[in-house]
């Protein structure tokens, strides 16, 4: 029975953002211009690092690699988004179903884990300076980010196949309360037993979100430790203001992802889902690439140098 129940199912319809028909066109354009936004800074930003060799160093290749990530994480849920609020029906295969589960899951898990990264390339910069460039050598440049996308990708499949190949579904044409294909929303929908697959996705999720939290939590304490042995509150300021925009961007992401995920089912609330997958999936990653880059003067000052350069060649 639960095998016809899954081949019964052709698509999946999705209740989309809003039913409200005067909302869609504001929302619409809110989402088109933050999207467009996001390409651009982000793309800017991927471009400046690689092409101005004064910042290959490795917190910028980290920060290049963020960039690609906040690309493709937002892309798998915000074009599908602006289609839904031009369409008539919001159905999708379940093909485009699944494929937008393991982008979104993938990528957003990739992001979990290059964020931890981050945060211990900045406690070996501040705690063992004198050894940076030989513990963040050439092979970590490799390996840390190398590790996050297949740890990202790998809770991806997991979360996927389980939600394809183990729920059961009760009707051709699936509704789905939520503007895509989110795990929670899918097993809500599901009209069997859900406990295996919220145990899966409480253990792969909770364990990618600890551990690299985990990481953080401990980078970040001997990080502190270090920077109150500085006597100088101008240098301990100088020392630390060289984290504040990491730690400002895990805070916004992880205090999000946490709540939406690591919850009781008891607690799921569609509407309230809907805002908090907004800002983890749009927000976020337009503010990324201003949060570093607003308050950087290396960055700053490869825009300068670009833009003379630019400005030489005309």
């Amino acid at each position: 029975m639960g095998l016809q129940n899954r081949t019964a199912v052709t698509e999946f319809l999705l209740a989309g953002l809003t039913e409200i028909p005067d909302l869609k066109l504001t929302l619409f354009v809110f989402f088109f211009i933050v999207y467009t936004l996001t390409l651009v800074q982000n793309f800017a930003l991927f471009v400046l690092i690689s092409c101005d060799t004064q910042l290959h160093t490795p917190m910028y290749g980290f920060l290049r690699h963020l960039s690609f990530i906040d690309i493709c994480y937002s892309s798998s849920v915000t074009v599908r988004m602006l289609m839904d609020f031009v369409l008539e029906e919001r159905s999708i295969s379940v093909a485009g179903c699944a494929l937008q589960m393991l982008t979104y899951a993938g990528f957003g898990g990739s992001e979990c884990l290059l964020l931890a990264a981050m945060s211990y390339d900045r406690y070996v910069a501040i705690c063992h300076p004198l050894n940076y460039l030989h513990i963040i050598n050439r092979q970590a440049l490799l390996a840390l980010p190398l590790f996050s996308y297949v740890g990202g990708f790998l809770n991806g499949f997991i979360q996927t196949g389980f939600s394809f190949f183990h729920l059961n579904f009760c009707e051709a044409k699936q509704h789905i309360q939520h503007f895509y294909c989110d795990v929670i929303a899918l097993i809500e929908t599901s009209c069997g037993d859900t406990t295996v697959n919220e145990l899966v996705l409480f253990s792969f999720v909770g364990f990618i979100e600890l551990f690299s939290l985990l990481v953080i939590l401990v980078s970040y304490f001997y990080i502190i430790a270090s920077v109150l042995s500085i006597r100088s509150s101008k240098g301990r300021m100088k020392t630390f203001s060289t984290c504040a925009s990491h730690l400002t961007v895990v805070i916004l992401f992880y205090g999000t992802i946490i709540f939406m995920y690591l919850r009781p089912s008891s607690a799921y609330s569609p509407e309230q889902d809907k805002v908090i997958a907004v800002f983890y999936t749009v927000i976020i990653p337009f503010l990324n690439p201003m949060i570093y880059s607003l308050k950087n003067r290396d960055v700053k000052s490869s825009v300068r140098r670009c833009g003379l350069g630019l400005a030489q060649i005309k």
